[in-house]
């Protein structure tokens, strides 16, 4: 019988043992994923290096970006709820690290009871005992310690840690996405007031053309017609004025709002064309997204923890080993609660499988895979989108350079038009109609290069967001 005892104890700590090993679910591995070898669409040679290694700080040269950008970072509501669900990640985090610790509660009791003096208990206790009543006194201590036979507790630490680094990799999405907005907002106000100032120059040269055409009608060389028309093209460029004024306004409202400030003004130094551009913008290789963008690493996150709820899922099907204690003190009476002999104590051990749960377990084992399946095809999409936007970005920045020089041209040839024009026409070898239209088409000239340019600026800031710049 001693012998017994002696080895019943090795042999259950050696089925625990062997229960331990047969983990359910299986280890993350990342899925294979087809991905180009370099960004081809535009011929660059392919590099290591990526623009998205720089920070922010140093990819903006212009000061007053630069401060803005600071400013939204530490105003902005959407990035400091981001930040909050990395808090609220973080404690799910140090609750599940502490999973395969045992619970232990404490409870004290007192009680009196009173039995009816007619009743057996009554009876028994007025003639053993001498007394009317049971007094019971309790201060017990509960301990319950699921052993992890299976590895579901692992696997729910392994998708608390997940989830961590999602919430953790979407705050940085949520930065590049902010600082992109900050970028392109801004330059787009740099575009407004460029067209602003083309507008109301267009505006005095349309005074002087109406003014010109009035004294070509005064010495009969021209009709009314001609002075209705030049007078016409004055107000399509003065209509430009209030509607860029008002653009203006609701950008400087917007790029407020985003830092979290009430609507005003905002300074700015220099002008569209002074923003420097960095003259080499190197994609480095499509597999370097994966480690790099962020909102790429929270789609991986969100796979690896529904990869770990599977085996929560499946190892809540098997059974699970429960060891329970209990110990403190138990007296009828007060006076003798906290003496030597009060003292009590339960130990069980406890083995439970499911049987017939109405379905629920294997429902959610089979929701938790589709679940998986559907982090997995996110996270290609994901991928994916973030390769389109990288080519995107590249091919505009490539034909940008190209459309803005023909613009360039075009604005300078168009401005050579508008003085030949008025000089044939007050030779008179050109008529009113001439002169209007070169105008005309100088002015869209203009503006369609104030917007080109912006585009230009906006498309690097696309390429370093795509790549996953701007959370440094």
């Amino acid at each position: 019988m001693y012998m017994q005892k002696r080895l019943f104890i090795p042999i259950i700590f050696l089925i625990v043992v062997v229960l331990a090993a047969c983990r359910v679910g299986r280890n993350y591995q990342r899925p294979a994923l087809a991905l180009p070898g370099q960004f081809n669409s535009t011929g660059q040679v392919p590099s290591d290096s990526s623009i998205a290694g720089v920070e922010w700080r140093q990819f903006f040269k212009d000061p007053v970006l630069v401060a803005l950008i600071d400013t939204t970072l530490k105003g902005n509501y959407d990035l400091q709820i981001a930040l909050k669900n990395i808090e609220s990640a973080q404690a799910y985090v140090k609750q599940a690290k502490l999973g395969w610790l045992p619970t232990l509660n404490l409870q004290a009791t007192a009680s009196t009871s009173y039995p009816s003096k007619n009743s057996l208990n009554g009876i028994s206790l007025n003639t053993f005992l001498g007394t009317s009543h049971i007094e019971d006194y309790n201060l017990i201590a509960n301990l319950s310690w699921e052993i992890d036979v299976w590895g579901k507790i692992k696997r729910q630490k392994e998708a608390a840690l997940a989830d961590y680094l999602n919430s953790f990799e979407g705050a940085r999405a949520v930065q590049t996405q902010l600082v992109a907005n900050v970028a392109n907002s801004y330059y787009n106000l740099l575009m407004l007031d460029e067209q602003l100032q083309i507008a109301k120059y267009n505006v005095a040269l349309s005074d002087s053309i109406v003014q010109m055409m009035r004294l070509q009608k005064t010495s009969g060389d021209v009709t009314e017609l001609a002075v209705q028309q030049a007078i016409s093209q004055q107000q399509t460029a003065a209509l430009l004025v209030p509607q860029l004024e008002q653009g203006i306004a609701i950008q400087e409202n917007a790029l407020r709002i985003l830092a979290g400030q009430l609507p005003a003004t905002l300074p700015r130094s220099g002008k569209l064309e002074e923003v420097k551009m960095w003259d080499q913008l190197s994609a480095g290789v499509p597999a370097d997204l994966i480690s790099k963008r962020p909102d790429v690493r929270s789609a991986e996150a969100q796979l690896v923890a529904a990869n770990a709820l599977v085996g929560v899922a499946q190892a809540s099907m098997y059974p699970a080993l429960t060891l329970t204690a209990s110990g403190g003190l138990n007296s009828y009476k007060a006076a003798k609660w906290f003496d030597i002999n009060s003292l009590t104590g339960t130990a069980l051990g406890g083995l439970m499988q499911p049987i017939f749960q109405r379905r629920q377990l294997k429902t959610q084992l089979e929701v938790a895979k589709v679940q998986r399946d559907q982090a997995e095809f996110r996270f290609r999409q994901q991928a994916l989108t973030a390769i389109g936007e990288v080519s995107d970005a590249l091919i505009k920045l490539d034909k940008l350079q190209t459309q803005r020089q023909v613009a360039t041209d075009r604005v300078e040839t168009l401005a050579t038009a508008v003085g030949q024009a008025r000089l044939l026409f007050n030779s008179g070898m050109a008529n009113y109609l001439e002169v209007i239209t070169a105008q005309s088409n100088a002015l869209q000239a203009q503006l369609s290069r104030a917007d080109i340019v912006r585009q230009q600026l906006s498309a690097s800031v696309d390429l370093y967001r795509s790549l996953g710049g701007g959370w440094k």
